[in-house]
């Protein structure tokens, strides 16, 4: 199935938000796809219930504020309704627009303010600063003050949350300035998408990307410019950020013709790709962001039908696959990340009971929403512990971080890599002695 744009509606109020919700016929075969209607068991969290509550805002019935907000913001926004819905009905930009929606109308305190200022607009479109932080965080983890805080367990829940999906950190960063070079035949040119969080707190996934890339006949170009996706930003209703940041990579990506647009996170991936309905109302970027969109490709679709170069060596594992959400709901990637698995020489790939369901990272939920997240997650732990996998393969920054948490407090034997990392291996390795 290919990605499907979603159709522009720019306010809970406005027709084009009232023709969506009129898709629904609230037949509830969403409501097993649902993660949280799984663990919460209400209809108000379930997406039909979440469907009842928009129509009832956007008639003006209810206000965004309370028992609305605190059920919209209870959604992970894994889109799982989407592929499981008769009717076509576009929830994730529903669920958007309802965000949003909360956003616009709910005073924010001081201390949120703050903390959406810091996190959203000094540090993530700041590259440099994250890398610093992860810097930081290693100095933190080398002399052992992870394991103690760990232990004594004493941090607010959303701290706790956060310090717990510190994955291992290294302080070798590339540089991305110069283009690396094709090895051996040039086969085109792609722009990679650095990004930001995977960039400082999961470098390897990076370098892995390139590499692969590299060996596959491609030049790849990192556009000075570029900034963070947006995706963080839309996750908690800042729409406006979310389209600063959009035009700023759609202008550095511009600026030269390449053979793809390469991105390596599905989150990130799915926000890109919703750049030329972000910026629909903008003549100045209509046309151009919907060229970057036409042009941008995740590295599972790319490789799939570009891999010149097939996997060397023979490593003698038992792997899962884990979904990212976006991707595969979101974006489609189904079949692409376990055809290039299933290409690796001595691989066993063993899928999950449930692929579609969620990890319950979705952004950044697991920090503002803790709880619910964590029984989402054992959940998902729970189906990749009965694969007895030695690799926990995934394509998503946030699920890797999560499943790494998953995989350490459930005391599974596995290591977590994204399929890039995978790929790039040359050497039989058996992380689990198995």
């Amino acid at each position: 199935v290919s990605y499907r744009p979603m159709t522009h509606a720019n306010s809970i109020t406005s027709p084009q938000f009232q023709t969506l919700l009129d898709q629904c016929v609230h037949c509830g075969l969403c409501l097993p796809a649902c993660p949280t209607y799984s663990v919460l068991h209400t209809e108000m969290d379930s997406p039909r219930g979440r469907i009842q509550l928009m129509q009832a805002a956007a008639d003006g019935r209810i206000e965004t504020d309370g028992p609305f907000a605190e059920h919209i913001e209870l959604c992970l926004g894994c889109r799982a309704c989407e592929t499981a819905c008769p009717s076509g009905v576009q929830y994730g930009l529903l669920f958007e627009t309802a965000r949003t929606a909360i956003v616009d109308n709910r005073p924010a305190t001081t201390l949120e303010r703050a903390s959406r200022w810091l996190a959203l607009r000094q540090m993530l479109p700041h590259r440099q600063r994250l890398r610093l932080l992860a810097r930081m965080m290693r100095l933190y983890q080398a002399i052992g003050l992870s394991r103690l805080v760990r232990k004594l367990n004493f941090l607010p829940p959303s701290l706790r949350a956060m310090e717990a999906l510190l994955p291992p950190l290294s302080t070798r960063f590339p540089a991305y300035q110069q283009p690396a070079p094709a090895i051996g035949e040039k086969r085109g040119t792609v722009a990679f998408l650095v990004g930001c969080v995977q960039d400082a707190f999961l470098t390897e996934v990076n370098a892995a990307t390139v590499r692969v890339l590299q060996r596959n006949g491609y030049e790849v170009h990192f556009p000075k410019l570029q900034t963070c996706c947006g995706a963080a930003a839309l996750h908690i209703g800042e729409a406006t950020l979310a389209r600063d940041l959009a035009r700023q990579n759609v202008d550095a990506f511009s600026a030269m013709e390449y053979t793809a647009i390469i991105n390596n996170a599905g989150g990130c991936g799915t926000t890109l790709k919703e750049y030329a309905h972000l910026l629909a109302d903008e003549p100045a970027y209509a046309v151009k962001a919907q060229a970057f969109v036409d042009n941008l490709q995740d590295i599972n679709q790319f490789l799939a039908a570009h891999l010149h170069t097939p996997p060397q060596g023979t490593l003698n594992l038992r792997a899962t696959y884990v979904d990212s959400c976006h991707l595969r709901h979101g974006q489609k990637v189904v079949r692409q990340p376990r055809q290039l698995l299933k290409l690796i020489p001595g691989l066993t790939l063993v899928e999950l009971q449930q692929p579609d369901m969620c990890c319950g990272s979705a952004g950044v939920y697991n920090i503002m929403q803790p709880s619910t997240a964590e029984q989402v997650l054992a959940a998902k732990m729970a189906d990749v512990a009965g694969t007895t996998a030695d690799v926990v393969v995934t394509t998503n920054t946030g699920c890797h971080m999560q499943l790494l948490r998953g995989v350490r407090e459930k005391g599974l034997k596995a290591e977590v890599l994204h399929v890039v990392e995978f790929l790039d291996r040359k050497k039989k390795k058996n992380p689990s002695g198995r």
